[in-house]
């Protein structure tokens, strides 16, 4: 059966640059994997044309002889690339053609990509800190110092997990690579090389203080500066002061994340402040003035309106939080509920239904509402 054309296999064109003709492959190898194709019967045969298609785009020399020779530049001794193999030379071809992408296509789940294990020193875990402060704290801001439980760098070894300033030796499994590869047929696995744990180097003599790790767990008091205006969700980096890595791997990094509590005079939304402020039925018939708290510690002077009604809000300006970046402060409100008394004595009661009396043009709302219903109950019987 005559070969098909090695570009209409991965789907470009003759002028498809290098990276073109990669990410096409790559594409072809996922949605031919015999794995993912079970009930198709051909799919390995597809997978591997799609790899030796790939081992002969991929190489300059390789894929100019193919574009002056076709197929033919593989058959009858013509090497086409100074006497390497050809895409039908075997197995050991296409397992090459397909390490080249191996990393793409597995290193989400098989770790770091890249090179030798110590180019991949393993970094130390992020940290999270869940810290509590109150609404004045996150008004003012403050500086705080939080005891943190976490690894740091052994002193003894100076974080290298060896022994007496001996230096680690390379891992003779996988010649310092971190990971080894098995051939089973036409496919390549690759793993984390099961003898240094990925890491690429054996301690031989380890330390006695950190058993080879290089790191020793220990709680370390940090001081950390919180910026007024924070609100709950607020997280804060501290680059480095995370878990100490392995054997002299980078630290990782602290997330601190703010919860501000709940006050009992005040609701935040954002930057503004509301405040619910009781008065009194005479207070707000009459007009008057009160004094109300701000969130800084003080007070300020608000002048009642005659003939307040409950839920009327009256703004504050910049009494609210300031912006965590800048940008000056929100405002406060504040929102009126009409107090009605409640255990009236005798007296009180005889002069309220004397004031009610007296008051029949002084409630313009109630004559409105009922006279609606009125009408409501008129047009029903109509």
């Amino acid at each position: 059966m005559a070969k098909r054309d090695f570009y209409e296999v991965l789907g470009v064109s003759r002028g498809a640059s290098a990276d073109e003709i990669k990410k096409a492959y790559r594409q072809k190898a996922k949605a031919l994997h015999p794995d993912s194709n079970k009930d198709n019967p051909n799919a390995e045969a597809q997978f591997k044309e799609a790899g030796q298609a790939y081992e002969v785009l991929k190489d300059a020399e390789k894929k100019a002889a193919y574009d002056r020779f076709g197929h033919a530049a593989f058959e009858g001794g013509m090497g086409g690339g100074g006497g390497r193999p050809g895409p039908g030379g075997g197995q050991g071809d296409f397992a090459s053609a397909f390490s080249d992408v191996f990393d793409d296509l597995f290193g989400d789940f098989m770790g770091a990509r890249g090179g030798g294990g110590r180019g991949r020193a393993a970094r130390g875990s992020d940290l999270r800190y869940n810290m509590r402060i109150t609404l004045e704290e996150a008004f003012q801001g403050l500086q705080k110092t939080i005891n943190v439980p976490t690894s740091v760098a052994c002193k003894s070894c100076e974080g290298t997990g060896a022994e007496g300033g001996s230096e680690p030796t390379t891992c003779h499994t996988c010649s310092g690579m971190g990971k080894v590869r098995a051939q089973q047929g036409f496919f390549t696995v690759e793993r984390t090389c099961p003898t240094c744990s990925g890491l690429g180097q054996i301690i031989q003599n380890p330390c006695n203080d950190c058993g080879g790790q290089g790191r020793v767990e220990k709680d370390r008091a940090l001081s950390v500066n919180i910026p007024a205006g924070v609100e709950t969700g607020t997280r804060i980096r501290l680059s480095g002061e995370g878990e100490a890595g392995m054997r002299g791997g980078p630290p990782g990094d602290l997330y601190i994340f703010i919860e501000v509590a709940k006050h009992a005079l005040f609701e935040r939304e954002e930057t503004n402040l509301f405040c619910n402020v009781p008065v009194s039925m005479a207070t707000a018939a009459m007009g008057g003035d009160i004094e109300v708290p701000t969130i800084d510690g003080g007070r300020s002077r608000v002048k009642i309106p005659a003939g307040s009604q409950s839920g009327r809000q009256m703004r504050l300006r910049a009494k609210g939080m300031p912006a965590l970046r800048g940008g000056g402060a929100g405002d406060m409100f504040i929102e009126l509920a009409v107090e009605t008394p409640v255990n009236l004595t005798s007296k009180q009661k005889e002069l309220l239904r004397e004031f009610e009396k007296l008051s029949e043009d002084n409630n313009p709302e109630s004559k409105s509402f009922f006279r609606s219903v009125k009408s409501f109950w008129d047009s029903m019987k109509g």
